[in-house]
């Protein structure tokens, strides 16, 4: 076995990478990877990116830019023209983000999952009374983001954006190792709720791009300034933005979790298993037809 074999299978036991990941300063160490993935020197960049390759599965082939200037550069870099084909039917609803599939189905009036057993309410994550019932009894998806993933994400459809929801909070890890242990986790950490009203239909669709421990920072296209640590409590922001199916809508500056939330005039897609791997402009969810 080798050197990264093992070290990789020490990180994998439970206790240990949850202890790593999670019993430590979060917002301190956090604030200074933000600040350290910016550097630009050439030594600092190649150790760093380096580092990110040998522990993870970091590949770099579909990248718009071949040099970075920065590991955050390379975080935060866009693909090729063409890398991810977007499902053009009107009445799908596509995957915003390349993931893997977490906790998904049918929203019990407003309760969810985050994990087996570990139960979560509308209420609790998303704060807003209109979104709590435009939800209600709908379905939701968990898309889990890693490390080595693209981490920008899109429209699922054509819509219209005229607020967003930031709401400050921890930075517990969201790893599946976390998520079976941390109660209401998604409701416990910095998150942005992204409202989109579809444009055929008035419905609305939600994002919540959750951030997390070295992540906590959301930049979204549409607005003058990325979310971070530095705002506290919630904050509601108006805008007005329109968007097709496909479009940026913004990114991670580390990379985390999208939970979608969409009425129960939808279903979830029937090759979304739990675990799965799904990428941006895949199907997600499909209207239900009269």
């Amino acid at each position: 076995m080798t050197v990264r074999s093992q070290m990789l299978r020490l990180l994998a036991q439970e206790d240990i990478n949850f202890l790593l990941t999670n019993r430590i300063p979060r917002r301190l160490l956090t604030q200074f990877i933000g600040w350290f993935s910016r550097i630009e020197r050439p030594l600092v960049r190649d150790l760093s990116i380096g580092l990110w390759q040998f522990f993870s599965d970091l590949d770099l082939r579909e990248a718009k830019q071949a040099q970075f200037r920065s590991m955050h550069d390379c975080f935060i870099r866009e693909l090729k023209e063409g890398a991810r084909p977007i499902d053009t039917r009107p009445d799908v609803l596509v995957s915003p983000c390349d993931a893997i599939v977490g906790a998904c189905g049918t929203i019990a009036d407003t309760e969810l999952y985050q994990a087996k057993g570990f139960p979560y309410t509308l209420e609790d994550l998303l704060g807003d009374r209109g979104l709590i019932e435009a939800h209600r009894n709908g379905r939701y998806v968990t898309l889990r983001l890693t490390s080595s993933m693209y981490h920008r994400f899109h429209a699922p459809h054509d819509g219209r954006i005229d607020e967003v929801i930031y709401i400050s909070g921890d930075t517990w890890n969201v790893n599946p190792i976390a998520l079976r242990r941390i109660e209401q986790l998604f409701c416990r950490n910095e998150r942005a709720v992204v409202p989109l009203t579809l444009a055929a239909s008035g419905e609305r669709v939600t994002l919540v791009a959750v951030a997390a421990i070295l992540v906590a920072s959301i930049r979204l296209n549409f607005l003058d300034a990325s979310l971070n640590l530095r705002h506290r409590g919630r904050n509601v922001i108006v805008c007005d933005a329109s968007f097709r199916k496909g479009d940026e809508l913004g990114r991670f500056e580390h990379g985390s979790t999208i939970i979608v939330f969409a009425p129960h005039t939808f279903t979830l897609c029937d090759h979304l298993r739990e675990g799965a791997s799904i990428r941006v402009g895949e199907p997600l969810m499909q209207m239900l037809r009269d």
